[in-house]
């Protein structure tokens, strides 16, 4: 019972993180592409930087943007915020859920760094807060006013993170608290800077006196740090299904390589939209695709020559699922975390282990995902067993 509630709490709360992430991001490229489309006209009202006509949904918008804000700002102005907060809310919840209750199984692997449930949960908390003030800090020194320098810099925060939680947390743990921190820093920025900017202005605006333009600018800027991101932490949070993602032995160097495919891949999107010239602009798909390849190059297959020769029979296959798969690979799962087969995949019987194969080989010989944290002790001998009877099915 209580992993049939766990089942349902994950997957209500994975719902939840889905909804309010695509209206976050929704919003956010929405409104950078919105920015960029802006067009001076020749009757503008006061204080207004641009204008863009729209058509959505059968009827036609007239959006006007002030750089720092109007005279007067009505009783029912619109706040774009808890799409942002309701994300890191849910997204941490799931952290909880599925990493902190089953650190052992999802967090831990004693390989990478032996430690104890309440000793990762505790590297965990610490390492985003700890992420957030550091890029904090960058923006509101002097390289936050060098917009090339902070990228790199910023770019040097993410990667070097990522090399830690690498030998630090399992494969797939290391990966989801790349995604955790950047989402961290984005939803810190929306609720300790953007917001509370806006908020200053507004009230600046109440009281009769000019709102300080800094602050739109330094909120303009987080907004756009936020989009570069976006691309780069969506993959992130959905690399737990990819263990040639999570378990390659440099798993922090594709982290390099998915913000450079990413940020590229942002950046011509939106300034495509913004009416620059293709020609400008084709260097950016250009970087992504050579980011994109050096990914592959980097985690192509590989032959293991410790499996050339061997001969595994049916009879040993099974001893082996049943020492290290079937606890939870079975119809009725003796591990307490599950309370059914994961995804349906029972692993009894010889015919569901060959239906299965290439799954197994991708899981548990090409990568050491599975067993998850290693819980069984799995060697790699039996893992070069194991991939040398699938390499004869």
């Amino acid at each position: 019972m209580q992993a049939y509630i766990a089942d349902w709490l994950n997957l209500l709360i994975r719902w939840s993180h889905m909804i309010a992430g695509i209206g976050w991001i929704g919003a956010s490229f929405y409104f950078i592409a919105l920015d960029v489309s802006l067009k001076k006209r020749e009757k503008m009202n006061e204080g207004v930087y641009g204008t863009a006509w729209e058509v959505h949904g059968g009827g036609f918008y007239h959006v006007e943007k002030y750089m720092v804000a109007p005279k007067h700002l009505p009783d029912d102005l619109i706040w774009y915020k808890w799409e942002a907060y309701l994300t890191f809310l849910t997204g941490f919840a799931l952290l909880i859920v599925q990493y902190y209750f089953n650190a052992r199984a999802y967090l831990i692997d004693p390989n990478v760094l032996a430690m104890t449930p309440a000793e990762a949960i505790l590297i965990s908390v610490a390492s985003l807060a700890a992420g957030w003030f550091a890029y904090d800090g960058l923006c509101r020194s002097a390289l936050g006013r060098n917009t090339p320098v902070l990228a790199v810099v910023v770019f040097a925060l993410i990667v070097g993170a990522a090399y830690l939680f690498t030998h630090v947390f399992s494969g797939r743990g290391a990966l989801i608290h790349v995604g955790a921190f950047v989402g961290t820093i984005m939803a810190a920025n929306v609720f300790r800077v953007i917001i509370p900017n806006q908020r200053k202005i507004v009230a600046s605006l109440l009281k009769g006196e000019a709102p300080d333009p800094r602050l739109g600018a330094i909120g303009k800027q987080r907004s756009v740090h936020n989009t570069y991101l976006t691309l780069p932490v969506l993959l992130m949070m959905v690399s737990n299904h990819y263990p040639m993602l999570t378990n390659h032995p440099q798993s922090w160097l594709l982290v390099a390589l998915i913000l450079v495919v990413g940020g590229t891949a942002r950046h011509f999107w939106v300034r495509h939209e913004a009416g620059d010239p293709t020609a400008k602009i084709l260097w950016a798909p250009g970087v992504a695709a050579l980011g994109l390849v050096a990914a592959l190059i980097l985690t192509a297959p590989r032959t293991n020559p410790a499996l050339a020769g061997v001969t595994v029979s049916d009879a040993d296959i099974l001893a082996l699922t049943a020492r290290h798969c079937t606890m939870c690979h079975a119809a009725k799962p003796s591990h307490d975390g599950f309370a059914e087969a994961p995804k349906g995949v029972t692993l009894q019987k010889i015919e569901d282990i060959r239906r299965y194969a290439a799954l197994i080989e991708q899981q548990a010989v090409k990568s050491d995902a599975m067993p998850l944290g290693n819980e069984t002790g799995i060697t790699t001998a039996e893992r070069d067993k194991l991939g040398a009877w699938i390499a004869r099915q």
